[in-house]
């Protein structure tokens, strides 16, 4: 813990190299009297699974030297991993350079692998069904380390990642500079290269960067955590619903389905007698009706603290048939990696529980 801390105090006086867009990389590296193709060099390597300018065996030794005193570099470390022997799901514990912990998960599609990353150490949002916000929110995770799960995910599993949903721990839209940051540098060409379409972000429902992320019209499918369609139900389980409400948000996703044209899903965890009632599954049709989005509903994660349960399958049958009679697209979202803690922020819980012992 003592490097942790040593490493940490280091780079406080140093720039988030791997942070920086390309224009950005390039004008730092003006001041230093490079010449402008060097940034596209290094910006390749930070897209690299390396821990050091040592790395970049085709820059000089004399310029890794330099750079290394005005940025660092930092990478995460594999605190603990979890293959699947059920599916192959492969679920990793990062630790952070100031020792807090994150989570990715790698999963295998036919379409092909798909790495599940976190935006935040914790989370602010406080829904009842989720781990990940259990203790609350420690910080923003910065886009280096949001990128660094793709590329260590990637390197670790031996995977090739085509595929990225910001489904982990953390609410995207509350990290919002530097979740569109790391989206930018996901996307360009000269670093990973994962189209736009390729990528889910998924949000609580925070209106108003709703709508800042609909003027952006970055082509990502916005996946919308619902959970109830109406506020009396919604604000039990997830109590962002007191700030903005459900037609408040519902109308927000209207305007970003005009705006970018991109069709809206959303998410809806199957709890026992909470949210899956006839009345419930009605409300929902209702409101969605018309709007050509599609309802992925979840089996609801076990999560110890809660009391909580998952809906029963005659429950779930009956919903999606009140869905599909109205004509919306609904899913059920096929658990992977149950026997290995895959769900969203059970994992760091685990290493939290340990610690307070």
């Amino acid at each position: 813990m003592l490097d942790e801390k040593e490493n940490l105090t280091e780079n406080l006086s140093k720039v988030d190299i791997k942070s920086l867009l390309p224009e950005e990389l390039e004008a730092e590296l003006e001041k230093m009297g490079e010449p402008r193709f060097r940034a596209k060099q290094i910006f390749r390597w930070l897209s690299a699974p390396i821990s050091s300018f040592d790395g970049m065996t085709n820059i000089s030794k004399d310029l890794r030297a330099r750079l290394s005193e005005r940025f660092y570099i930092a990478s995460p470390g594999v605190e603990r991993k979890q293959v699947s022997g059920l599916d192959g799901t492969v679920k990793y514990l990062w630790r952070l350079r100031d020792g807090n912990f994150v989570e990715s998960v790698v999963m295998r599609y036919e379409h092909g692998n798909t790495v599940c990353v976190s935006c935040e150490v914790g989370c602010p949002m406080g829904c009842v069904f989720c781990a990940s916000t259990i203790g609350g929110k420690v910080r923003n995770l910065a886009a280096s380390e949001i990128l660094d799960q793709v590329i260590f995910s990637e390197a670790d599993s031996g995977l090739k990642i085509s595929n990225i949903v910001m489904m982990g721990i953390g609410e995207p839209l509350d990290n919002f500079e530097n979740v569109v940051r790391f989206l930018k540098l996901v996307n360009h060409p000269e670093g990973r290269n994962i189209g736009m379409r390729h990528i889910s972000l998924s949000t609580c429902g925070l209106t108003e960067k709703v709508d800042k992320l609909a003027d952006l019209d970055l082509q990502l499918t916005l996946s919308v955590s619902l959970h109830a369609p109406d506020d009396e139900t919604r604000s039990k389980i997830m109590p962002v619903n007191r700030a903005y409400g459900v037609d408040a948000l519902l109308a927000a996703c209207g305007r970003y389905f005009k705006k970018t044209g991109r069709r809206i899903s959303f998410e809806y965890a199957m709890i026992r007698d909470v949210n899956d009632t006839p009345y419930h599954a009605r409300l929902l049709a209702d409101k969605l009706a018309g709007t050509g989005c599609h309802v992925n509903l979840i089996p609801l994660n076990d999560v110890p603290e809660s009391r909580l349960k998952p809906s029963r399958p005659e429950t779930v049958r009956d919903f999606i048939g009140t869905l599909e009679k109205r004509g919306i697209n609904v899913t059920v979202r096929r658990r992977l990696g149950p026997d290995i803690e895959a769900s969203c922020g059970q994992l760091r819980r685990s290493r939290q529980l340990k610690e307070e012992k």
